[in-house]
């Protein structure tokens, strides 16, 4: 056994850090933390300046000229957009969406905890401006939920952990499609129809077998482009991209072990030199190894494995820096009374916990089986939680909203319902 480096040992506690469950979580809080306390702190002058500098690219006659702020929902939530795409294409291929069995229950549960709170907060703003904002209190932060899940204790089932996960991966999915369909702004056909052809281009490449990572993120950004020229939302374009992305290996389990195991005799065959080279042999030998281990791999998982830090560590963290900054004055719970506050609180809060609720009840009320080793209590909890709808709602308002005010009374609404949906949840899962 080789003793580690400097540097590893350096590194090693930084990665023990990255790859628990519950981190990602607590970086997103500590971000949100820092946003609330900046806006309301003597330089609050500054973070608005900062996320109102424009950036242009282009060249010629087309130029995107865009806020700091814009680029970080439009230009970096594509590629959380594009890891989910990731992740939904995994699931359904071999994961919790896989078979109707699978996917029954926590696909209607999901239905339920977006219909219900998106119809409380309907009816509270009827007839209002703000009526078009009912798709705020339909999402889960997955990764809040998780980490909160975690939190929690170690004593609850792995069962319940995989419904929560599967429950919020299909809310992710229905987020994608009120998205795609309600907040998007006027079509344009000429830009729409050329991110169409490019979508086609990466179908075409995956059938004939292209595996180059480069080629479908080269295309791919075409993608994002046309789309953001076109009307339809850019992370629509992270998520279609994703679909496009081989999840297939080119080697077989049992082959791959099998030639593994032969590249290994012919590894330790060979003489050493006693030096800290190795022989000609050997670097054929690793060399060979690589390739197969690169054919056993699935491009799918294998980007979406290199990306989910980059994703959970830089990009949330950064989006919840640039649109948390919420001013918490001296009336701040009086500001709370307004029909967008209210309809988003209750309906994460109340709507979220309702929907989830009633239908798994109902799934096993027609035989569907909660979760292997799971209680009633554990899933009264899970719904608590399904409830923290951070990342995704703040995401929404954005689009639904474009007036500053309604905007601020959103995120009002959003950062009340998730705290105390977390509070609560831990709570009943602690006393499970």
């Amino acid at each position: 056994m080789s003793q580690p480096s400097p540097i590893d040992k350096i590194t090693a506690p930084v990665n023990r850090f990255i790859h628990q469950e519950h981190t990602s979580g607590i970086v997103l809080f500590i971000s949100v933390v820092i946003a609330i306390i900046w806006v309301n702190s003597p330089l609050q002058h500054f973070y608005h300046e900062l996320w109102d500098i424009k950036f242009s690219i282009g060249f010629g006659g087309q130029m995107l000229d865009h806020s700091l702020h814009l680029w970080i929902n439009d230009g970096l939530m594509a590629v959380f957009f594009f890891v989910i795409g990731l992740e939904l294409k995994r699931e359904f291929i071999a994961g919790e969406l896989s078979t109707v069995k699978k996917a029954s229950l926590p696909m209607v549960a999901a239905l339920g905890g977006m219909l219900v709170p998106a119809l409380i907060y309907f009816l509270i703003n009827k007839d209002t401006s703000a009526e078009h904002g009912w798709g705020i209190p339909m999402a889960t932060d997955i990764a809040f939920a998780l980490a909160l899940l975690s939190i929690a204790g170690k004593h609850i089932p792995t069962s319940v952990k995989v419904f929560l996960s599967a429950l919020a991966v299909a809310d992710d999915l229905g987020a994608v499609l009120v998205i795609a369909i309600f907040y998007s702004s006027h079509i344009a056909l000429m830009p729409l129809t050329v991110g169409a052809w490019l979508l086609v281009l990466l179908l075409i490449g995956n059938k004939m077998g292209i595996r180059n990572i480069s080629f479908y993120l080269i295309i791919g950004f075409g993608v994002w482009v046309a789309f953001l020229l076109s009307g339809v939302h850019a992370t629509i374009a992270g998520v279609l991209v994703a679909f496009t992305i081989p999840a297939r290996t080119r080697i077989n389990e049992k082959s791959y072990a099998e030639s593994i195991r032969k590249l290994l005799f012919d590894f330790e065959k060979a003489i050493p030199n006693n030096s800290t080279l190795t022989t000609p042999e050997q670097h054929d030998t690793i060399e060979q190894i690589k390739t197969l281990s690169a054919d056993a791999e699935t491009p799918l998982q294998k980007v979406e494995f290199s990306l989910h830090p980059w994703v959970a560590f830089v990009i949330m963290p950064v989006f919840a820096l640039a649109n948390a900054g919420i001013v918490i004055g001296s009336g701040f719970f009086s500001s709370l009374v307004n029909p967008v506050s209210l309809g988003v609180t209750i309906g994460l809060l109340v709507g979220k916990f309702a929907g989830v609720l009633l239908a798994t009840w109902l799934m096993v009320k027609f035989g569907a089986p909660l979760p292997a080793g799971a209680t009633w209590k554990q899933i009264i909890g899970v719904a608590l939680l399904a409830g923290v709808g951070f990342t995704m709602s703040l995401f929404i308002s954005g689009l639904a909203f474009t007036h500053a005010e309604m905007i601020d009374q959103a995120k009002y609404g959003i950062l009340l319902a998730s705290l105390l949906a977390g509070v609560l949840g831990v709570m009943v899962l602690r006393k499970s």
